[in-house]
Order: structure tokens, then C-alpha cells, then sequence
């Protein structure tokens, strides 16, 4: 992402030229509204008008935002905003008004409401277990309901399904209890929601109008981004979530303050907090980013947390902690490695490392100073110490690598190829801008792969798309990446608008700028990466990646450029004949194999019984199943022979000593909830193995699978390839 840049936009861009001098505390809606889509139509790389056509999308888009699984509207609810607002959408926002935007929304709360009584109502009554009905897994498709008694009918099916999972589920809450406490939740979220927020959902599907990663972000959002991109903050080191309107203590950070004060524990709920020796603010019932947001603050300030504790034996007991705030490192975001000391078949073992990138980070704010937050400069010393230890191979696994910072990818390409150009961008004008590597040196000169799976995207295609071109190195993994070709830009509202009331509360827009083409000319829009060698993966689906979003730019090419190659051949042909050979006698690749089409399947047919016996001869069939695989794994004479594995992270890079680890993951047996948000930011619900998420798709806490096949392949791969180079001897450059 390109993004933080200053810029300011002429007046006349708006379609205003001056602000009412209102004296509120917060922005003037209607400023940020005209604002925000006056910078669509004149920033966004479409260059497209607000006008109707752009009206029906984003009319679309807010509707299935506010009800994505078209549970809550009816068609003649859909039906009465299509006709009145349209093609009138545009005018509105272009004249400041966000009169649809909360009629909208209070309808969908009325309905809301109207649909959770009827769910208590259901809860209280008679449910039937036995019958011979079904409901949708996914409603995102279907039709909303045509009349009060189909919503019902899917509400009571609903309502059915969700008892009758908690039966199944055997957890100690009892199913009744546990679903009527989910919807509890619900309407105490949709409670806390303020017309700033929803004029913060409405503003954000209209930039996602334009194009899926196009945004509008509040205040809160914008610190949130840039968090996720430095990796730090300032606050105690606490994760937190909701839960029965208590902000809970989730997970506390190591090397945190509050881990280091040995006053807070997991468990405890907050019930108020207080700035220095000011007055406590009540926090039951606030909505969890508000919580957040008074508990983060600047290094070495006060705040005052009164907890009740996780042991308390009434509900009237509470304890007062005082910490100062310090900044926190999410260590768990940065780049780290593993030492492999890996097997061949003729016995001989090889050293080959795996450097693990979750984002291309860095700093936003950076300004030239040497010591911010870097993904390269991480990613070096990591290099340097895998060097340093003899590795023969390297692998840059990228899997679920979503991207980051531009000039990060274009600087981590740098550390492998001598020099020369990695990408080119191109805005709508037709203006092209050539990010190279200058610097000639060459951090690691080996035999190397690239892992990639549809979840790595941007960033993370430009770096797979440069080795690629370059015959640097092999692209390993899912049949494609996710194929996000665009360049996005973050403008703060406070900078494009400085007459804006109370800008700095303004919040920000992440607008698509450019779209970026690899050096051999094509783009990596909507097509990815494709791999010189697939491997089979539980997400390798076409429902994931950027052709399952809504309204993308489209894929095209553009002028290739020369570069030189790398010398060393890549055997790409070869590796893959022994790969493919390899495949069918891996049985861990004939499990995602029949995991993939049993989702494939579920997908398409979208439905589960309601029927009490029959689900459960599904659990028990699934069951058996995870038994067999387990019972197989255990006979296989190869499942002991681990390799020997260490793990090196940013801060035992330097040490002298490695820590093992083992290589085969141990397979989870319990249901611990993830908490993968930042310090003291809200934690991911609890996942069981496997759930889907919103939009339907396989979600997974850790592999779903004990041995990890594609890895294992992958290195096996690697291995072939540093026998192979050692076989090459030097060749000649070839210019393309």
C-alpha cells in the first residue's frame, strides 16, 4: 500500500467553500459526507461519478452490510428503499445529507428488534428436533424473505438449527441459555451503535463502491491501521473482549504492563476507568472500542482500572490497579524464522531455513528515521543469522501474508536480486511510477522458494511476482494468490480539508490510486500469482480472493521492461514432475483432497438437517473419520522422524543458543479461543476446527490437518533444487 502522504485538494473539488462554525465536538457529518465523495470522484483511480448508477451499488452494498445474511429486511422493505432512494442516493451525499443513512438503519434496528422478541418467543417454546427440514448455511445469496411469515419460517428454522448445534456441542452452558445470551449480545451491540457510527457504515460502503479496498476510516480506525502497521502502542498489554456487557481481560501481553504489575489476570472483568487522579467512568454496557480507547494513552501516563476479579466470590467484590502506560510490542506479528535440518531420501540431512512473514510492516510515520519499524530490516537479521548457521536453502513463506507498505516489498526484493526494476504503477491519467532496487548488493545469493496461498496478497504479490520474473525463485503453494493488483492511498480528511470543523476527528479515506503491473507487463489484478508448482491446500477455493469480491477493477496488462534474470536455473519442470510423483503418496494430501470436496460440496448444496438423528450421524461420521486419519498417522513408519527445528525471532537472533522446537505441531485438543487482535483491542470470538466465517468460507485456528503437508513438501522441493543448483555450476546472465 501506498499511503500517509500530505495532500491538499483545491476548494473547489468539494463543491464548498467554507464550514458552518457549529462549536460541536465532534465534525459535522454532512462536511466529511461531501468530502468523502468528492475525493471518490476525483481521487479514485476509476475516476468514476457519483451519480445513479453508483447510487443502485452502493444502495446494494449498505443493505447487505447491515443485513448480510438477509435475515433481517423483507423484499418489500428492499423494495421501498430501491424506489426511494435509488437513483437519490448521490444527490443526498453530494449535498451533505445522511437522512437515507439513518432511515436505513433505524428500519433494519426496528426489525432487529422485531425479529430477536420473536426468537425469544421461539426460545420459550416447544422446539421440534425430529422433522425432516433443513435450513441455509449461507443467506448471502438468497432472496430476502417476500413476506413477514417466510421471515418467520427462516427465523424459526434459525432458531431450530442454533439449539440444536449447542445439543450437539456438549458444552456445559445449557443450549437455551447459550443461544438467548448470543442474541442478548446482539441487541446490545446494536444498541450501543450512535448515529456516528452509522454514518461511519455508510460512508465506507460507498467507498467500497468504487472498489473493495477502498475505505472510509474514523479516527479510531486510522490509530487502529497504523498500529497494525508499526506494531506498537501505548497502553498496559491487555486484549480484551465483550462478553455479557463487561469489557473481559482476554490475554495479557508478554512483557507488557500489566503482566509485569501481577495485578490483572486473565479473567478479570473491567468495570471503570480513570485518567490519572481524576473521576472513574462507568464502562459496563460501553461499547468495546470506547473501553479501548480510554485505556490507551501516551508513555508513562496514568490510568486507573477497577476490576472485578476472576476469583471474586460475590459480584460486589472489586480491587483498583494504577499502571503507567508504556509502549507494547506485538511480537506476534513480526517476522520469524525456523532452522530446518531437513532429511533427503539417501539419509543425508541439508540445513534450510523458512522465514515466516505475516505483513510487510513498518512504520507509517517514519520520516527517515533509521531505527522505525521495518519488514526488510527485520527480515535481514533473520537472514543473517539463518546464514549464519549454514542454510543451503531459504523459503519466504508468505502464506496469509495480506500485504503492507509498498516500498517494504520493493526493499525485501532488493535483499535478493542484484538490482533493477520490481513493479510499475499506473494511474488512471496513464502516469507511470517505476519503484527499483538500486542497491546492488545481494543479502542472500542460495537456491530459494516463494510459499504463497490465496490469502497472499499486494504486497505480497509483488515481492512473489518480482522472484518470479526474475527466475530468482520458485513459486510454491496454492494454485494462485489472491490477486490485489491496487495501490491504495491514505489521505486524512484534516489534511485534504483543512477548513474542515474539528478535522482531526475527521477520520481518514483509503483510496485506490493506481494499479500495479509485474516487470514482464501483466498485473496481478484479479489473477494473482500463479505458482510454478500447486500443491494441494484446504485454500486453494475459488470463493477466496479478490474475484469473490464485490465490484473489482478489472485485470489487464501493460508495457513489459527490461531486466536481467537471474543466472542460476530454477529446474522448475523437473521439480515439479518429482513433486506431482511425490503427491499422491502423501496421505495428508489425500485428507485436503477429501476436505475440499466435502466443502465443495456442503457449499453448493448450503443446507443442514434439522433433524436431531441425522446430525448427529454426521458428527459421529466426522468423528470416524478424524479417528481413522489419526489411527493411520500412527502406523505410518515415518510419523516419529521429526527433523531437528529451531525457532529464531527478532529478539533470540543474536543469542548464541537456538530454541528447538518440533516440527510436527501437536494437534489441538482443546477449543482455546484466539485473541489475534492488537493489545487491548477487541479478541476473535472463540473457533472451533472447522467454522465458516461471514461470507461463508473455511475458517481454521491452526491447520486443519496435524502435519502440516504443504510445508513438508515444500521442503522437499527445496532440498531437490540445492542439489540440482550444486550440480549447475556458473552460466551466463540472460537479458530479457
Amino acid at each position: 500500500m501506498k499511503l500517509l502522504r500530505s495532500l491538499c485538494i483545491p476548494l473547489a473539488v468539494f463543491g464548498f467553500v467554507s464550514a458552518p462554525l457549529t462549536g460541536a465536538n465532534e465534525p459535522d457529518p454532512g462536511q466529511i459526507t461531501i468530502a468523502v465523495a468528492r475525493l471518490l470522484e476525483n481521487v479514485h483511480y476509476s475516476k468514476l461519478p457519483l451519480d445513479d448508477a453508483m447510487s443502485q451499488r452502493l444502495l446494494r452494498n449498505y443493505l447487505d452490510a447491515l443485513d448480510y445474511n438477509h435475515l433481517f429486511f423483507t423484499k418489500e422493505d428492499v423494495d421501498a428503499f430501491t424506489q426511494q432512494w435509488g437513483t437519490r442516493l448521490d444527490d443526498e451525499i453530494l449535498a451533505g445529507r445522511t437522512l437515507a443513512a439513518h432511515q436505513i438503519y433505524d428500519l433494519f434496528r426496528k426489525r432487529a428488534e422485531e425479529r430477536i422478541a420473536y426468537a425469544r418467543e421461539l426460545l420459550a417454546s416447544e422446539l421440534n428436533f425430529e422433522g425432516e427440514g433443513s435450513v441455509e448455511i449461507n443467506r448471502q445469496k438468497v432472496p430476502w424473505p417476500a413476506s413477514e411469515e417466510e421471515a418467520r419460517r427462516v427465523w424459526r428454522d434459525r432458531i431450530t438449527s442454533e439449539v440444536l448445534q449447542e445439543r450437539l456441542s456438549k458444552k456445559k452452558t445449557e443450549p437455551l441459555q447459550a443461544v438467548g445470551k448470543r442474541y442478548d449480545q446482539f441487541m446490545r451491540n446494536l444498541q450501543e451503535q450512535s448515529s456516528e457510527d452509522v454514518v461511519k457504515t455508510f460512508l465506507l460502503c460507498l467507498a467500497q463502491t468504487y472498489d473493495p479496498h477502498s475505505e472510509y476510516l474514523s479516527k479510531n480506525d486510522l490509530e487502529q491501521f497504523s498500529i497494525n502497521m508499526r506494531l506498537s502502542l501505548f497502553g498496559i498489554g491487555a486484549k480484551l473482549r465483550s462478553e455479557d456487557g463487561y469489557a473481559k481481560i482476554w490475554e495479557l501481553v508478554p512483557g507488557g504492563p500489566a503482566l509485569k504489575s501481577g495485578k490483572i489476570k486473565v479473567g478479570d472483568r473491567i468495570v471503570s476507568v480513570a485518567q490519572g487522579d481524576k473521576e472513574f467512568v462507568d464502562c459496563v454496557d460501553m461499547k468495546l472500542d470506547k473501553v479501548v480507547n480510554m485505556i490507551r494513552g501516551k508513555k508513562d501516563t496514568l490510568v486507573r482500572i477497577q476490576l472485578i476479579p476472576v476469583d471474586a466470590t460475590t459480584g460486589s467484590e472489586r480491587h483498583i490497579v494504577e499502571i503507567k502506560r508504556d509502549e507494547v510490542k506485538l511480537k506476534d506479528e513480526e517476522a520469524r524464522a525456523e532452522l530446518i535440518e531437513w532429511s533427503k531420501p539417501n539419509g543425508q540431512t541439508v540445513k534450510l531455513g523458512i522465514i515466516v512473514l505475516p505483513s510487510f510492516y513498518g512504520d507509517p510515520d517514519r520520516n527517515g528515521n533509521p531505527n522505525a519499524k521495518s519488514t526488510t530490516r527485520d527480515v535481514l537479521a533473520l537472514l543473517n543469522r539463518l546464514k549464519q548457521e549454514g542454510i543451503q536453502g531459504l523459503v519466504m513463506d508468505l502464506r496469509r501474508d495480506g500485504g503492507g507498505f509498498l516500498d517494504e516489498a520493493v526493499n525485501l526484493t532488493g535483499l535478493f536480486i542484484k538490482k533493477g526494476p520490481v513493479v510499475q504503477a499506473r494511474s488512471w491519467n496513464g502516469e507511470v511510477t517505476l519503484s527499483r532496487d538500486k542497491d546492488p548488493s545481494i543479502a542472500y545469493d542460495g537456491p530459494m522458494l516463494v510459499l504463497v496461498n490465496r490469502q497472499s496478497a499486494s504486497a505480497s504479490e509483488i515481492f512473489a511476482g518480482a522472484m518470479q520474473d526474475y527466475g530468482r525463485a520458485l513459486i510454491v503453494g496454492d494454485s494462485k494468490t489472491f490477486g490485489k493488483g491496487t495501490v491504495q492511498q491514505m489521505i486524512e480528511l484534516s489534511r485534504a480539508v483543512p477548513f474542515l470543523a474539528n478535522g482531526s476527528e475527521a477520520g481518514a479515506v483509503k483510496l485506490t490510486i493506481q494499479k500495479f503491473y509485474r516487470i514482464a507487463g501483466g498485473s496481478t489484478q484479479l489473477r494473482g500469482v500463479e505458482s510454478d508448482i500447486v500443491l494441494p491446500s484446504i485454500y486453494d477455493q475459488p470463493d477466496i480472493g479478490e474475484e469473490s469480491l464485490k465490484d473489482p477493477l478489472p485485470y489487464d496488462t501493460f508495457t513489459s521492461l527490461e531486466f536481467d534474470k537471474w543466472e542460476k536455473p530454477l529446474h522448475a519442470d523437473e521439480l515439479r514432475r518429482h513433486a506431482q510423483a511425490r503427491i499422491p503418496q502423501n496421505p495428508e494430501f489425500a485428507y485436503v483432497a477429501d476436505d475440499l470436496a466435502r466443502i465443495h460440496k456442503r457449499v453448493n448444496e448450503n443446507r443442514v438437517s434439522l433433524n436431531e438423528g441425522i446430525r448427529r450421524a454426521e458428527m459421529d461420521e466426522d468423528k470416524a473419520r478424524k479417528a481413522a486419519r489419526d489411527a493411520e498417522r500412527q502406523t505410518r513408519a515415518n510419523y516419529d522422524k521429526n527433523p531437528k527445528a529451531y525457532r529464531i525471532t527478532l529478539e533470540n537472533a543474536a543469542k548464541k543458543e537456538l530454541v528447538p522446537v518440533r516440527f510436527v505441531e501437536p494437534k489441538p485438543t482443546t477449543d482455546t479461543p484466539t485473541a489475534a487482535d492488537e493489545d487491548d483491542a477487541p479478541a476473535s470470538d472463540t473457533i472451533t476446527e472447522p467454522q465458516t466465517d461471514k461470507d461463508g468460507r473455511p475458517v481454521f485456528k491452526s491447520p486443519p490437518i496435524r502435519l502440516d503437508p504443504v510445508k513438508q513438501e515444500t521442503l522437499n522441493i527445496l532440498s531437490e533444487l540445492v542439489d540440482l543448483t550444486k550440480m549447475d555450476g556458473t552460466t551466463t546472465a540472460k537479458k530479457k
